[in-house]
């Protein structure tokens, strides 16, 4: 498995989360969204959306991280990152959703570069921007997870799933942006405890060779 991304990428992070969980062997490929490599050409023809994660499975390229995780779940169904029952399957969905669909694609890279471009906004523009839409899905997100986590260690369950995945990522991202967590105790509770497993080290941002904390 080779995956093509950007170490501060919360998309990228979360394909990360979920190789390492599985224990598969994969590579990694820093494309560097800062000089914009991930419109050049070369990447396009490699995913032509010029997004990442990319992920080449050796038969296949494929993006879109639900897309990308539900083949990964399917082609190595062990450790299970989604419930056997259907209804909870659709609940694990419906928390990935509320961060991937609902939160995510308003601080994507190129709607932040959007607002600094089309409308003048600054450092604190943008960072005023972002917490407002990570709160509101945070509102919605917790008190989902206080509903079903059975102990605030995970998002559904006492079990991993993809879920976790999907919220420690954009968490990493709140913090970047300063997001005062303190009204969020069931996702405080379920990062503490996630980022602890190794799976979850291994795949943080400042681990990743493009980490300019590693090419310090």
């Amino acid at each position: 498995m080779q995956l093509f991304g950007y170490y501060r990428s919360s998309a990228t992070y979360r394909i990360r989360i979920v190789l390492n969980v599985k224990k598969i062997d994969w590579q990694y490929h820093a494309v560097d969204l800062t000089t914009n490599e991930q419109q050049a050409e070369q990447f396009r023809s490699i995913n032509p959306a010029g997004l990442v994660p990319v992920l080449d499975t050796g038969d296949a390229l494929l993006a879109q991280t639900a897309a990308i995780a539900e083949y990964l779940e399917e082609r190595f169904p062990q450790p299970a990152l989604l419930p056997v029952d259907p209804v909870a399957r659709a609940q694990v969905r419906e928390m990935m959703h509320t961060i991937g669909c609902d939160v995510h694609p308003l601080q994507n890279l190129r709607v932040l570069r959007y607002l600094r471009s089309e409308y003048s906004q600054d450092d604190e523009g943008v960072a005023q921007w972002c917490c407002n839409w990570i709160a509101t899905g945070f509102d919605v997100f917790e008190k989902l997870a206080a509903k079903r986590s059975s102990a605030g260690r995970f998002c559904f369950g006492d079990s991993l799933t993809l879920a976790d995945a999907w919220l420690i990522p954009q968490i990493h991202n709140a913090r970047r942006y300063s997001l005062d967590l303190a009204p969020y105790p069931v996702i405080t509770s379920i990062e503490r405890h996630c980022t602890a497993l190794q799976a979850f080290t291994d795949a943080h941002p400042d681990r990743q060779a493009d980490s300019p904390s590693l090419r310090k």
